[in-house]
C-alpha cells in the first residue's frame, strides 16, 4: 500500500471502495474549509457506528448483561478511541482543514479526527448500505475488539470524573447546555463541565447532549491532571 493515494490507502484499510468518491472526500472535509463538509455524514455515521457495535458486542457476549453492555460499547464509541483509530488510519494527512485549524492542530485534534470517521462510516453506510458499513468499522476496530475484556470495568468520563471529585471530598460536576444548532433531526450540543472549586469550566460537542458531556467531561479531566 505503500505507492497508493492517501484516499486509495484509506479504502484499502477499511476494506471499502466508494462508488462515490464525492461521500469520501465530503466526509474528510471539516466545517472550517467549506459549505460542503462533513457534520451531516458525522451525525449519520454516530447512529450507524452505535448500531453496529452494539450487534457486534451482542454477537460476541451473548451471555453478559445489558448494563455491561452499555459500557463496553461505550468505550468503544467514546472520542478517545475514535480517535486512535483515526490515527492508526492517518485520516490526519488526507483531511481538507480551513487554514486557521490547519495551522492551529494540523487535523490533529482528538474531536476532529473522531468526527471525521465518524463521517467516514456515515458515508459508507450512505454509498453501500448497513452491511458494508458494519464490515468497515468491524475491520477498523478489529484491534480494539481483540483486546476487549467483558470482564473489565469500563468506565467512561463521566463516571471517571465523578469518582475522581469524590475522592476528593469535592462536590460533583454541573453540566449545562450552552449551545444547540442545527435542525431537530440532526442537533449539534454544546456542553459545558464546570468544577466550583477550581473554578474550571470546559465544553464538549456532539450529535447528542450524552456525546458532548462524555467530550466535556475528558476536557474537565486532562486539565484536572495536567
Amino acid at each position: 500500500m505503500a505507492n497508493l493515494h492517501p484516499a486509495d490507502r484509506l479504502e484499502e484499510s477499511i476494506g471499502y471502495r466508494f462508488k462515490d468518491a464525492g461521500l469520501l472526500t465530503q466526509a474528510l472535509t471539516h466545517r472550517s474549509y467549506g459549505i460542503r463538509h462533513n457534520e451531516r455524514l458525522e451525525f449519520l455515521g454516530d447512529g450507524v457506528l452505535g448500531c453496529a457495535i452494539a450487534q457486534i458486542l451482542c454477537e460476541r457476549f451473548p451471555d453478559i448483561a445489558e448494563g455491561q453492555l452499555t459500557r463496553l460499547r461505550s468505550s468503544l464509541v467514546r472520542e478517545e478511541t475514535l480517535a486512535s483509530i483515526a490515527r492508526t488510519l492517518d485520516l490526519a494527512s488526507i483531511m481538507r482543514l480551513g487554514p486557521v485549524e490547519t495551522s492551529v492542530v494540523g487535523g490533529t485534534r482528538s474531536s476532529i479526527l473522531a468526527d471525521a470517521l465518524e463521517a467516514v462510516f456515515g458515508a459508507i453506510f450512505q454509498d453501500g448500505g448497513f452491511d458494508s458499513a458494519r464490515r468497515a468499522i468491524l475491520r477498523a476496530y478489529a484491534p480494539s475488539l481483540e483486546h476487549l475484556d467483558s470482564s473489565e470495568s469500563t468506565k467512561d468520563a463521566k463516571t471517571r470524573l465523578q469518582e475522581l471529585l469524590q475522592g476528593r471530598k469535592m462536590k460533583l460536576p454541573k453540566y449545562q447546555v450552552g449551545h444547540v444548532s442545527g435542525a431537530p433531526h440532526e442537533q449539534r450540543f454544546r456542553i459545558d463541565c464546570r468544577v466550583e472549586e477550581f473554578d474550571l469550566v470546559t465544553s464538549g460537542y456532539g450529535t447528542s447532549r450524552q456525546r458532548a458531556e462524555q467530550q466535556a467531561a475528558e476536557a474537565m479531566l486532562e486539565k484536572l491532571s495536567g
